[in-house]
């Protein structure tokens, strides 16, 4: 559960004030006028504050809830090129079998370094894949073999210790 104890605001202010900027291209100016209109005064790096407290809370409270769990046969990982307010940025993206997306990463570089956080990322929310599709992208080829490589010393451990 989020902790929202000594917080001058309730917490139904703070996470409306979160929805509205997390979920529409609005401005963290254009959320303190929506607040305005409705009587609550408050200043837009109170709402910027508000968002990075938050934010990471309410993608695990998310995860921890509605999150399917599971191992699934076969996912499909890809990455593309997107530019987010005026940057460009990689989107990394594993997809299940039925085309449902597992997880999710920006990264601003694409590399065997980007492709790895995020293969440990998806497979710490989603559990260990029996098969991994991906295009021709050099990293994240070196990614799954860099992963695979870790499996079989573990596994190779695990043995020798046994």
């Amino acid at each position: 559960m989020i902790n929202f104890k000594r917080r001058h605001f309730k917490q139904g202010i703070i996470m409306m004030s979160m929805r509205w900027y997390l979920s529409y291209s609005l401005s963290y100016r254009h959320v303190e006028e929506l607040l305005l209109e409705r009587g609550i005064s408050t200043d837009h790096s109170t709402v910027q504050r508000w968002v990075v407290r938050y934010s990471a809370d309410l993608e695990h409270e998310f995860r921890r809830r509605y999150k399917k769990s599971g191992t699934y046969i076969s996912w499909r990982l890809d990455e593309t090129y997107v530019k987010i307010k005026g940057k460009w940025h990689y989107l990394y993206r594993a997809v299940d079998k039925h085309g449902d997306t597992l997880d999710f990463m920006l990264s601003v570089s694409r590399d065997e370094v980007a492709a790895f956080k995020f293969l440990k990322k998806v497979i710490g929310s989603s559990g260990l894949p029996d098969k991994i599709n991906v295009d021709k992208s050099g990293s994240n080829e070196a990614a799954i073999i860099r992963l695979n490589l870790m499996l079989f010393k573990l596994k190779f451990m695990a043995i020798c210790m046994g």
